[in-house]
């Protein structure tokens, strides 16, 4: 039986023998709530079972207890955060209603969450490792099933997601013309959204590159860099153009942090051998995926980054900056934009009318204005910041690496930002356990002395 007092899961021994905590858990149940949405039976019960994967994060703060000794250094910035979301609550005449606001709220809190019950855990170095070499293979799976459906159309295709097949167009909009003429969805992987194989794979080329760069033996050598050129195939042929800028410059990262801190005969292995699958797999998507495929890459050349960004999703943000920053200072209200609204608003009310919002700097501002702006990217900083830390700390041996890895999946996930409400989805709740479990893993190295005093 769990009790109260439990860090770890029921028979202690076991799980030790296998490194097994709550963070592997969680990781497992999410990917669990996915794939019981790939049943039509179940899918219909999409709301409760995507409330239930953020409410796993609240129960796991509840009931597990914490560590005051090893706190993140994000953890105050994120109370503060949370904070402002409190005063929001209580003081911002227009919020959408009691129970929006409420699951906005809730909503921050549940993605903050990790920062708080994985400190609590006893995740020593081979734990965390696991922790990656779980998440590796679970996205390793997604995207070989990704690629799947596209050498085998229909016979590896997953339920779709209801919310996309009540939607205008039915999901017709996202099917993708391939070399051969026939018309399939965006790889979904084991994901019932299709272009959802664009995460499994960013994650499969992110960890594999560092499993083939940490293992000398040759077979999880290989391994890693089999899923890493399947990873970036999905990432191709979803044609989501931002997890493509994403992986490009989570590996520009990684190699400056190698280079930084003196590896550089492993910082030339791995840009040559990162340049070599990026050259490789698109030459590889371009003769399954077809023309629509490389016009869609090529558009990323079209002009500056700036141009680029400025066509997309630029108006966004010059919106945000030039309209809602004057009206909403202080925040719009909770409750008024997203599936939260979709899911809980009540939009009687013409004054607290839903807002579109496409990328995270809007949602922040509507959500608690400037203040909550500079209190999450203060937070954000600290994780990037400790992150940066463990990778250049020559105390923690090869543990380092890890560090590097998890800043430059930090530094991808700012640019994200940009881009995408990121810390308002599960990808949130990921940054923020991976963070955290990086922290308390060199912590136990360096025997519970604070990251931050060392």
């Amino acid at each position: 039986m769990i009790t109260k007092t439990s860090q770890e899961l029921p028979h202690p021994y076991i799980w030790a023998k296998l490194n097994w905590t709550w963070a592997h858990t969680f990781i497992l149940l999410q990917f669990s709530l996915q794939i019981l949405l790939l049943f039509p039976a179940i899918g219909v019960f999409r709301v409760p079972m995507r409330i239930a994967s953020f409410a796993l994060g609240l129960f796991l703060l509840v009931w597990l207890p914490t560590a005051e000794k090893q706190k993140h250094p994000a953890t105050e910035p994120a109370i503060i955060v949370l904070a402002i979301m409190l005063l929001q609550f209580c003081l911002n005449p227009y919020i959408n209603s009691v129970t929006a606001g409420l699951a906005q709220g809730a909503m921050y809190l549940a993605i903050l969450s990790p920062l708080f019950w994985v400190r609590g855990l006893k995740i020593t170095p081979k734990a965390f490792e696991s922790l990656m070499f779980l998440m590796w293979g679970i996205n390793t799976l997604s995207a070989i099933v990704g690629v799947l459906q596209v050498y085998y159309p229909g016979k590896f295709q997953l339920a779709l997601s209801t919310a996309i097949q009540n939607s205008a167009f039915g999901g017709e909009d996202l099917l993708i013309t391939l070399a051969n003429g026939s018309q399939v969805y965006r790889p979904m992987g084991l994901t019932d959204v299709p272009g959802g194989a664009a995460n499994s794979g960013l994650y499969a080329l992110l960890f594999g590159v560092v499993f083939a760069l940490k293992n000398k033996n040759p077979i999880l050598r290989i391994a890693g860099i089999s899923s890493a050129a399947i990873g970036l195939f999905c990432i191709y042929l979803t044609q989501i153009r931002s997890i493509l800028v994403l992986a490009a410059i989570s590996m520009v990262v990684l190699a400056v942090v190698l280079i930084r801190t003196g590896q550089v005969a492993r910082a030339t292995a791995m840009v040559s051998g990162v340049t070599a699958l990026f050259a490789g797999t698109f030459f590889w998507a371009i003769a399954i995926g077809g023309q629509s495929t490389l016009q869609r890459i090529n558009s990323l050349f079209a002009g500056s980054p700036q141009e680029i960004y400025q066509q997309n999703r630029g108006g966004f943000l010059q919106n945000t900056i030039e309209n809602l920053l004057p009206k909403y200072p202080l925040g719009a209200g909770l409750g008024r934009w997203g599936m939260i609204n979709g899911y809980f608003g009540d939009n009687a009310d013409l004054i607290s009318q839903p807002i579109w919002v496409e990328i995270q700097w809007t949602a922040w501002l509507l959500d608690g204005g400037v203040p909550l702006i500079f209190a999450y990217v203060f937070t954000i900083y600290w994780a990037c910041q400790t992150a940066w830390n463990i990778a250049i700390n020559r105390k923690l041996g090869d543990f380092a690496l890890w560090g590097g890895l998890i800043f430059a999946y930090d530094i991808g996930v700012v640019a994200l930002t940009f881009n995408y409400p990121i810390f308002m989805s599960q990808g949130g709740m990921e940054f923020w356990l991976l963070n955290t479990a990086l922290f308390v893993a060199a912590n136990h190295i360096l025997d519970q002395k604070p990251l931050e005093d060392v």
